[in-house]
């Protein structure tokens, strides 16, 4: 199976398996509704997965994992969710594959299954977890390696292993991506060689316009970052919006004066 394997079957909803079975007061109702019109069975239980995976560490040594998981909650009477579970599928090609699941009757929106609540399933592994990779549900995948234990690092669009810093357009979007700003922010880079890297990223703000003209008034904000290589990849180290080297190099002396001896003031577009 590859990390990033095909969609977990078990689904909730119109996919989900059904686990329960009416009980004989339910059946009674059921055919009397059927006949008179009267009170209908209750949802039946079903086999479903989380609505969302938030978060796995390690415990026991390594030994076991614990997976934060998001699920359907209710009123303080109502039992939305049963038989939480966390279990070991496989361990293949260095990856640890488990799932979660659990019981769930949240297609009963009458019972008042429509919020969520954050859960926590145990999975043993039986071994340390060393340094293999966990996939959760066939999608959600987690490395332990530049994560701060006893949480794993979730993987994400550019795979587990940050890309080397260089001087290339997918190390740009990396940076940028990894940096405390809006998404859909675009960039330009200033300048890069081995070591430095200079960014313009330039975020939309205001309401969205239409053809000019129309009385709609929108712009953008700049911001110029700049960059040092770390083995993880880019890091932020310094924002300044003067031109040339005024103020940036106050802050980081050793920014060879190439990189910003010709920069542009920024402003507000």
């Amino acid at each position: 199976m590859g990390v990033f394997g095909a969609a977990l079957v078990l689904l909730a909803g119109c996919g989900s398996r059904t686990v329960g079975t009416a009980t004989g007061a339910e059946a009674t109702g059921a055919a009397e509704g059927g006949a008179t019109g009267g009170a209908v069975a209750a949802p039946a239980w079903t086999l479903s997965v989380p609505i969302r995976i938030d978060g796995v560490r390690t415990t026991d040594g390594g030994r076991s994992l614990v997976v934060g998981a998001e699920v359907p909650d209710g009123p303080v009477d109502v039992d939305c969710v049963r038989d939480l579970r966390g279990a070991l599928d496989t361990v293949e090609h260095g990856t640890v594959h488990v799932s979660v699941t659990y019981e769930s009757r949240s297609q009963d929106r009458e019972a008042g299954c429509t919020g969520t609540r954050r859960v926590e399933a145990k999975v043993d592994l039986g071994e340390p977890l060393g340094s293999r990779r966990v996939v959760v549900n066939s999608w959600n995948v987690y490395t332990p390696a530049g994560a701060t234990p006893p949480a794993l690092r979730p993987c994400d669009e550019n795979g587990c292993d940050p890309t080397p810093p260089r001087c290339t357009p997918s190390s740009y979007r990396q940076a940028v991506d990894d940096t405390d700003i809006p998404k859909h922010t675009n960039w330009d880079e200033r300048g890069c060689d081995e070591t430095w890297l200079v960014l313009d990223l330039s975020t939309r703000m205001g309401p969205a316009c239409g053809d000019a003209g129309d009385g709609c008034a929108s712009g953008s904000i700049t911001q110029r970052w700049f960059y040092r290589a770390e083995p993880s990849g880019w890091q932020a180290v310094a924002m300044n919006g003067e031109a040339g080297c005024t103020g940036i190099r106050e802050v980081l002396p050793e920014l060879p004066e190439h990189l910003c001896a010709s920069l542009p003031r920024l402003g507000r577009g």
